[in-house]
């Protein structure tokens, strides 16, 4: 639920009109944002830096579709203000360092343009220690493990659990200007589907998103 009724309507929502734009979907996954993005009238490129996930992105969205194999944490194959928009949806927070991420991110965007991103709330995880009776601290920057379902594989992952500050001053520090911070509710539709879900994120939210200028 989190994705299809939370993360991507509340991304959409923040990228308002995009007709037109040129927008880079980095971290495209298999391509649903891509997808929206594309039927909404945008110009979008995706990158992954997985292949099979690349391969996944390709059969949703045709051969033609603009997709290529890339790590946000290397330089990008783009060039200097290629981008309208770059959108890194659920991305940064599986990167123990943003600078280089971000600094690539600045690259490829126009003067003006625009960095949307979301991230785990920085205060999701440490709520959920704390009840479970463990006392992180809040202002460390650490790794957490984790296991997703992709497909009918389990695939291991690790994120890294950062204060807003850590957050915040790392997009100053790239040359962004922070224009919106936001902590939408899933869409209404969510509240039939997935009730207990649905109480839970409009209560406690799970993600944190930013809207930022590139200066």
């Amino acid at each position: 639920m989190p994705n299809a009724y939370y993360e991507r309507p509340a991304t959409l929502a923040l990228a308002g009109d995009v007709a037109g734009r040129r927008i880079l979907d980095a971290g495209c996954g298999a391509g649903p944002l891509f997808a929206a993005l594309r039927e909404r009238g945008a110009v979008v490129s995706g990158i992954d830096v997985s292949a099979g996930m690349i391969e996944r992105a390709r059969l949703r969205l045709g051969m033609d579709a603009d997709l290529r194999v890339a790590d946000i944490a290397e330089p990008l194959p783009f060039a200097d203000g290629e981008f309208d928009d770059v959108i890194a949806s659920l991305v940064l927070h599986y990167l123990e360092d943003w600078g280089p991420a971000l600094a690539e991110m600045r690259r490829v965007l126009r003067p003006g343009g625009r960095l949307i991103a979301s991230v785990n709330h920085p205060t999701a995880e440490y709520s959920i220690e704390r009840v479970q009776g463990r006392r992180p601290d809040y202002f460390e920057t650490r790794a957490q493990a984790a296991e997703w379902s992709v497909g009918d594989q389990l695939v291991k992952v690790t994120f890294w659990n950062r204060p807003l500050h850590a957050m915040t001053d790392a997009f100053t520090a790239a040359g962004f200007r922070i224009s919106r911070i936001a902590e939408p509710p899933p869409v209404p539709e969510a509240r039939e589907l997935f009730p207990s879900d649905y109480h839970l994120l409009a209560t406690a939210p799970s993600f944190l998103f930013f809207v930022l200028q590139a200066e």
